[in-house]
């Protein structure tokens, strides 16, 4: 399944991230948290997992079923109100007539991340 590893060092946030055996990526926080944002910050890796997923999963249905779309976009907008925790996620769709285009939707809400962001998910920590 997936794996990532995030290291950091004395340089305030950089993280060097490593995923999938080879690809490198940079997470940082923005200056408004003392970072200097050489990355996106976690929550944005976080939407942007979501979103991935969902134009990924969406091309994929969308090639099986021989339908003429030409683009998927998701725009997804991690929301933090007092306590509440939500995301948003606008679906762009090219090409598919407004029948496939709410079929689309249906399956945005089955994709495996959202599936695992709406449910409870345990994370064990123990030290190496």
């Amino acid at each position: 399944m997936a794996h990532a590893q995030a290291s950091i060092g004395t340089v305030d946030y950089a993280t060097a991230i490593t995923t999938g055996h080879r690809h490198q990526l940079t997470a940082d926080e923005g200056p408004e948290l003392g970072g200097k944002d050489a990355g996106p910050a976690p929550y944005d890796l976080l939407t942007s997992a979501l979103g991935a997923c969902t134009v990924i999963t969406l091309r994929m249905y969308a090639e099986r079923k021989q339908w003429p779309v030409t683009n998927v976009r998701a725009d997804i907008h991690f929301k933090r109100t007092d306590k509440v925790e939500s995301i948003d996620r606008v679906l762009h769709i090219e090409g598919a007539d407004d029948e496939q285009k709410k079929r689309m939707a249906e399956i945005a809400e089955k994709t495996p991340v959202t599936l695992t962001l709406k449910r409870s998910l345990e994370i064990r920590t123990t030290l190496a």
